[in-house]
């Protein structure tokens, strides 16, 4: 607009000088010789024609409005000038005057708007716009590359609370919010590391206490109260094993991954169970090594094997791959199953549903918490289900 304007500026002015001009010249050239000079005045926006031309109505066009108030400013103020729209054509006016000898002359205008635009003009516009639009994605980019990263931090952020430190640096806000969050791990590193040494502590030493109930019972007489004392004492024995190992899993295990035979690993385990009596087996295999921390699978496979062997009678271990690598184990039961609304509650420690599984079959409520801290540190994944026409799933699903 403003280019457009500063160029119409120049050629009213323009228009102008050159009209007073050629007037001028016709004016003082033979009447003969005036039609032969009507091509060589003649320009783009407007010609010379020796005649009364068109009449017609005031011009009401902004474009041809300027143009006659620049054309009567020049040559007004010699000969006396009308100025008329062409009909049909709302950008066209004609300016008719009279030369010194009575002659009519008419001046035939079509006003041009600015100068028109080259055509590299867009291409360049379109450049500039592609150039300015990569500085901008750059410029966010940079700007909001810290937040990311405190997000992946934050997601990381797992049940060990070792994820490294960020980096405090960046525009002051984000240095900030780095400093807040490198502080608030450390806060929460410490409050839960106090609370597991608690637990840890208060379990282990409950079992001198315990030790000592049980030989004083085992030096009472024979009775049905001693029977009970006995029962009492296992499954007080049994809740104090079971929090050291949670507060354990809380802690975070020392192990290191390494290169295993998963398929090995699981045989064992079920033939343990077998010699021990119990009815386990197993179908299908992995068929390839498996980067993992052996104890921590060994350990969550044989929770959730004991679980179904309790609440089950059997259980039935199945071993598959997926077909983008990840192996999955599922441990299944006819059991009593879980309800579809309490399949999430199950993994919070010390909870027990109100049906078979509770403290009477030995059940503590820590079994699947510690199966589910164990599944953290391997980057797996513990899901339940129940089984149709009865009984529960518990699949792992490990990464390849």
């Amino acid at each position: 607009m403003e280019r457009d304007r500063t160029t119409l500026d120049i050629m009213t002015g323009y228009v102008e000088r050159e009209v007073v001009t050629s007037v001028a010249l016709l004016d003082h050239l033979p009447a003969a010789e005036r039609e032969r000079w009507l091509p060589q005045l003649a320009r783009r926006s407007y010609r010379f024609v020796l005649g009364p031309g068109i009449a017609g109505v005031t011009p009401d066009a902004e474009l041809s409005q300027r143009f006659a108030t620049a054309i009567t400013d020049g040559i007004g103020k010699h000969y006396p000038l009308t100025v008329n729209a062409v009909p049909g054509d709302a950008e066209r006016f004609q300016v008719h005057l009279k030369l010194s000898d009575g002659a009519p002359l008419t001046i035939d205008m079509h006003p041009m708007y600015g100068a028109p635009l080259s055509g590299w003009l867009p291409a360049l516009l379109a450049v500039q716009l592609v150039v300015l639009a990569l500085c901008c994605w750059f410029a966010v980019r940079q700007a909001t590359r810290p937040l990311h990263q405190l997000a992946q931090a934050a997601d990381g952020l797992g049940p060990e609370l070792q994820a490294p430190r960020l980096l405090e640096e960046g525009p002051s806000e984000v240095a900030r919010a780095a400093r807040a969050f490198n502080a608030m791990q450390e806060r929460i590193a410490l409050y839960v590391a106090e609370r597991i040494r608690i637990l840890a502590a208060i379990s282990h030493d409950l079992q001198t206490p315990i030790t000592r109930m049980r030989m004083r019972v085992d030096m009472m007489d024979d009775s049905a109260d001693q029977d009970r004392l006995r029962q009492d004492l296992r499954e007080l024995e049994t809740l104090v094993k079971e929090g050291i190992a949670y507060a354990k899993t809380l802690h975070g295990t020392q192990e290191e991954a390494r290169r295993i035979d998963p398929d090995a690993l699981i045989d064992s385990l079920v033939c343990d169970h077998v010699d021990a009596g119990q009815e386990v087996t197993l179908r299908g295999t992995v068929g390839a090594p498996l980067v993992t921390k052996p104890q921590a699978l060994k350990r969550i496979l044989g929770n959730l094997v004991d679980n179904a062997v309790k609440f089950g009678g059997a259980a039935e271990v199945e071993v598959g791959r997926e077909p983008e690598g990840r192996v999955t184990v599922a441990v299944l039961d006819r059991g009593p199953g879980i309800p579809d609304d309490q399949l999430a509650a199950v993994f919070e420690p010390f909870v027990r549903l109100e049906t078979s599984r509770n403290r009477d079959t030995g059940g503590t409520g820590l079994g699947l918490s510690i199966v589910r801290q164990l599944a953290g540190t391997l980057g797996a994944e513990i899901v339940l289900r129940n089984r149709a026409g009865g009984g529960l799933e518990a699949r792992l699903v490990l990464p390849g």
